[in-house]
C-alpha cells in the first residue's frame, strides 16, 4: 500500500503524516501492496480537514473524507469510514465469489462484526428524462431553479453526459467522463 499525503494550506509535520500513516497502515490487512492511497490535510479557519481516496488495482475507488476542530479526531472518523467502505465491498465480492486476484484481501479479521448492517442494495426509485444539450453554465442555472445538489445534462461542446454540483464551500463542481 503507497500512501501520499499532501497538505493545502496546512503544513504537514512528521506527527501528522506519522498519525496517518499509523491509523491507515491498519487498513494494509485488506488492500493489495500495490494498491495507492491519496490523503490530502486542508485547514479552514477551526477546522481541519482529511481526505481520502484508495485507488486499487481493480475494483471501485474508495473516499472518505471528514472536518474536525482535531485533526486527530477526524483521522480516526475517517479511518472507520474506509473500514466500513471495505468490509462492505468484500463482503459483496465474496457473495459472487469473485477470484483472489482482487485489490481487497478476504482474510477474516477478529474485528469484523459478523453481525454486520444489511449490505443488500436495493434501487426503490428510477427515474428517466430527456437532456437538452446544454452548457455547464445553462446547467447550474437549471440546476439551482429545481433547487437540487447536482444536476445532470448533456454538455454542448462534447455531446458526453456530465455532472455538474454545489461543493461544500460554496462553488460548483463539474464531472465528466474521460
Amino acid at each position: 500500500m503507497k500512501i501520499i499525503i499532501s497538505g493545502k494550506k496546512l503544513e504537514l509535520t512528521d506527527g501528522i503524516k506519522t498519525a496517518i500513516e499509523d491509523k491507515l497502515g491498519k487498513l494494509e490487512r485488506y488492500l493489495n501492496p500495490e494498491t495507492e492511497v491519496k490523503v490530502t490535510v486542508s485547514a479552514r479557519k477551526a477546522t481541519q480537514k482529511i481526505e481520502v481516496t484508495i485507488i486499487p488495482i481493480s475494483g471501485p475507488i474508495i473516499r472518505a473524507e471528514d472536518s474536525e476542530e482535531n485533526l486527530y479526531a477526524a483521522i480516526d472518523v475517517v479511518y472507520d469510514k474506509l473500514k466500513k467502505q471495505i468490509r462492505r465491498y468484500k463482503n459483496k465480492l465474496q457473495d459472487r465469489h469473485q477470484s483472489k486476484d482482487e485489490s481487497i484481501r478476504f482474510q477474516m479479521d477478529e474485528e469484523i462484526e459478523e453481525n454486520d448492517e444489511n449490505l443488500d442494495i436495493v434501487i426503490e426509485r428510477r427515474k428517466k428524462f430527456d437532456m437538452k444539450p446544454m452548457s455547464p453554465e445553462e446547467a447550474v442555472l437549471q440546476m439551482e431553479l429545481i433547487e437540487h445538489g447536482f444536476y445532470m445534462f448533456r454538455n454542448i461542446d462534447s455531446d458526453e453526459i456530465s455532472i455538474v454540483y454545489k461543493r461544500e464551500d460554496g462553488g460548483y463542481g463539474l464531472i465528466e467522463h474521460e
